[in-house]
């Protein structure tokens, strides 16, 4: 994952962020949006970028633990890494919130397809 502090303090008029106190406030259900670095089998462009949404399943030591709510455009389908996996994130990371809403309160604690660690 991109660290979206740095990414707004290298371009702080073109690069937006929501205010910290906001990023770590978040609650079960909330959406937040994470800049992924993701090696793809690309020889000219080993690394593809993507911005996804993750909705948060809960509150732990340094940040968050959520779930992918995203298909990664740059590979296949795959057990390691697609919608419903369970990943950790900071609040350094997010660069984008949406409020929670009932359906997505209720994947916030349906079981994730693939837990966190999983290598």
């Amino acid at each position: 994952m991109d660290d979206g502090e740095a990414r707004h303090a290298h371009a702080p008029t073109t690069f937006w962020v929501p205010d910290r106190d906001r990023r770590e406030r978040l609650q079960p259900g909330d959406f937040a949006k994470l800049i992924f670095r993701i090696s793809v089998d690309n020889p000219e462009e080993p690394v593809a970028v993507e911005s996804m949404w993750v909705i948060v399943r809960e509150r732990i030591s340094g940040g968050y633990l959520g779930l992918l709510d995203n298909e990664p455009d740059s590979i296949e389908e795959n057990n390691a890494f697609w919608v419903g996996t369970e990943l950790p994130f900071g609040p350094e990371h997010i660069i984008n919130i949406m409020d929670r809403d009932a359906a997505s309160i209720s994947l916030a604690a349906a079981e994730p397809r693939t837990r966190w660690p999983q290598w």
